[in-house]
């Protein structure tokens, strides 16, 4: 198994990211789905699930809120990519959720906003981040979902399980499965879910809840996101 060091890994990063930046200011290349590209530098969204009075699943233990790790890991994921030179938006960037007014009908707004965002920016890939719960405190360790028939999505989502499996932590081998999520539906660009471990298990909410956890994960998303667009087609990523 051939091991990447950070360093070597963000200096690859920033060179791809160039390669790709020069291939859109030439126009030699199209974006999927069609559209206008107006930028000159590889979109990605990150989409820290839940937020405001919508905490998500909550810590077995600590009780701590699925939507403040989210957004920690999304924080520390886009540090990573903006380092390596890709073009960075956050659906959110606070604890506030995006529904407005806390009235009825709060969380269908808050997804339609988030929508919002993603076909503003017109991404060639967008990465939700969240956290899981079962019913048995067994289960533990990272999943990811992918929009069904979208191959793009599925190489994505394939790239980032790899690297979660292969982490030192990681206690089961999971596949990737597709879902049907709105985050995933509501655009058509290669979406996936990034479900980074279980609050319902004491050992991954112990890890989850740490600084050095949280980076782990954000850094091995970011991995695979380099990895995908490094082994993918220009004419199907961009």
């Amino acid at each position: 198994m051939i091991v990447i060091k950070r360093k070597n890994l963000i200096i690859f990063s920033v060179l791809l990211a160039t390669i790709f930046t020069l291939l859109l200011c030439v126009g030699a290349i199209t974006m999927r789905p069609v559209g206008d590209v107006s930028s000159d530098a590889v979109r990605i969204v990150l989409d820290a699930g839940h937020g405001g009075i919508d905490g998500g699943v909550c810590g077995v233990r600590t009780g701590v809120k699925e939507s403040e790790l989210n957004l920690k890991v999304v924080k520390k994921l886009e540090e990573y990519l903006v380092s390596a030179g890709f073009s960075v938006t956050l659906t959110r960037k606070s604890d506030a959720g995006l529904y407005g007014i806390a009235t009825k009908n709060l969380k269908r707004r808050d997804m339609e906003k988030r929508r919002e965002v993603i076909n503003q920016v017109k991404p060639h890939l967008v990465v939700s981040i969240h956290m899981n719960k079962f019913s048995l405190s067994t289960r533990r360790g990272a999943q990811v979902f992918y929009k069904n028939g979208d191959e793009n999505a599925k190489v994505l989502a394939s790239a980032i399980q790899n690297n979660f499996n292969s982490m030192e932590q990681s206690t089961r081998q999971y596949n990737i499965l597709a879902g049907d999520y709105y985050i995933l539906n509501c655009s058509n660009y290669p979406s996936v879910i990034a479900e980074c471990g279980f609050l319902s298990n004491p050992e991954d909410e112990a890890l989850l809840i740490t600084e050095d956890y949280q980076d782990e994960i954000a850094y091995n998303i970011f991995k695979g996101i380099v990895i995908y667009l490094a082994q993918s087609s220009y004419n199907d990523v961009i």
